[in-house]
């Protein structure tokens, strides 16, 4: 099975470009399922339901998230009522809206998808990633298990790819918005990759107008920020998983321009 992973979609921009450009790599790599970060598709940042539902008509499967889950309120019943959007699993409170992971029949098989956020460096406080994706992984059945781990230090993403190694099928980081070139498959058979990067404005600071940015850290005064526009890219991972031992066979990193 072909599952795709794409990195941190920024605004409108990116979402646009996404519906312009995942269609035709779909059907140019026989794509199976795909996995989006979706937590910064609305403009200035946070998921609302329409960008969100603008994913899923444009080709995504299931949406994952990450510390701006919250960001706006419009979102909260959303991740209710629609089981193919997750927010990390590790969220300390148990009347968090949403849930922390879904599962996806697709008929001979299916795919169970984890999002789980790191505590370095993370404005949001979290309980224990390795005590919650544990927890979860008890209650799995599935052969093929996609984890999404937003944080901010590689040597946090790099240290939990090696503790789920041989427990879960593929393992991608989000959140920095830029992609590492460590894509490679674990001794335990489990795809990985440190972070996936983002979709969006190449000529930007993660996805902000780099004026900004670069004003914010000259001035130290706060900015308020803007979504750049021009030329945009779409990074993702693309893993091929045995259906049967749920084990990766061989991982493919693109930026697709």
């Amino acid at each position: 099975m072909k599952i795709l992973c794409i990195g941190d979609v920024v605004g409108s921009i990116g979402c646009e470009f996404l519906r312009k450009t995942l269609p035709k790599f779909k059907k140019l790599k026989g794509i199976d399922f795909v996995i989006c970060n979706g937590e910064n598709s609305a403009d200035g940042n946070g998921i609302l339901p329409t960008s969100a539902e603008h994913l899923f008509k444009s080709g995504v499967d299931v949406l994952t998230l990450g510390n701006h889950t919250f960001q706006r309120k419009e979102i909260f019943s959303f991740l209710d009522e629609e089981e193919t959007i997750v927010r990390p699993c590790n969220f300390p409170s148990p009347s968090t809206p949403g849930r922390g992971y879904c599962t996806v029949d697709l008929g001979r098989t299916s795919v169970t998808v984890i999002n789980l956020m790191g505590q370095e460096f993370i404005d949001i406080k979290v309980d224990n990633p390795y005590y919650a994706i544990d927890g979860v992984l008890k209650n799995i059945d599935s052969k093929i298990i996609v984890v999404d781990m937003h944080a901010e230090t590689t040597s946090e993403k790099k240290a939990m790819g090696y503790y789920l190694d041989g427990r879960v099928s593929a393992f991608f980081g989000t959140h920095t918005h830029v992609q590492t070139a460590d894509e490679c498959i674990l001794k335990g058979g489990t795809g990985y990759i440190t972070d996936v990067g983002m979709t969006g404005p190449v000529e930007s600071v993660l996805g902000i107008k780099k004026e900004i940015i670069i004003n914010r850290f000259k001035t130290k005064l706060p900015e308020r920020f803007e979504n750049a526009d021009g030329e945009c890219m779409l990074n993702c991972i693309l893993f091929d998983i045995d259906e049967k031992s749920g084990k990766t066979i061989s991982v493919e990193r693109f930026d697709l321009r």
